[in-house]
């Protein structure tokens, strides 16, 4: 399980540019679905791999499923050649993600988000459009369960309509 509490905060407080996807999102708006990651999507501007490198190398981000003998070095250049890292760190698992399927590079998911305050800080979080799209164009078993309960959130969060303003 991940130490979201932590790893969030310090993604947020190191300027890392970024948008929380998947499970972590999904919960966010309602959903019950559990997940033991966090699977963000990240800008790749030279800044901000910099950013991200230097924010979780004293967590020894290491690949998860590799075996412990596969040579990995963890940096900024690693993270240019690279687009998506499914990786294991001090905190638990953590999926960086420079493209997201149905949606594209970071700012097309950064543009489909919300601002939302989790943990102290205010980050953005995939909406569940996005998350929609998102779970359609990966369409994995895992995905294609989840998506009625996203549609049935989406479709909630539409009845309630705007909100209700005095008029004294």
């Amino acid at each position: 399980m991940i130490d979201l509490q932590t790893i969030i905060p310090r993604l947020v407080n190191d300027g890392i540019e970024f948008a929380i996807i998947g499970g972590v999102a999904a919960t966010t708006h309602g959903s019950s679905y559990i997940t033991d990651d966090l699977d963000i999507c990240y800008a790749r501007n030279g800044a901000n791999l910099e950013r991200l490198a230097t924010t979780l190398a004293p967590l020894h981000p290491r690949l998860r499923g590799a075996p412990e003998d596969v040579p990995f070095l963890w940096d900024a250049e690693t993270l240019r050649r690279c687009l998506n890292f499914t990786l294991h760190t001090d905190l638990g698992n953590l999926d960086l993600l420079g493209e997201v399927d149905g949606l594209g590079a970071f700012e097309s998911v950064r543009a489909l988000s919300v601002l939302t305050p989790i943990f102290g800080v205010e980050c953005a979080i995939l909406s569940l459009d996005g998350l929609i799209a998102a779970k359609k164009a990966a369409g994995r078993p895992k995905d294609k369960l989840v998506l009625p309960e996203l549609e049935a959130l989406r479709e909630a969060d539409q009845d309630c309509g705007p909100p209700v303003t005095s008029t004294t």
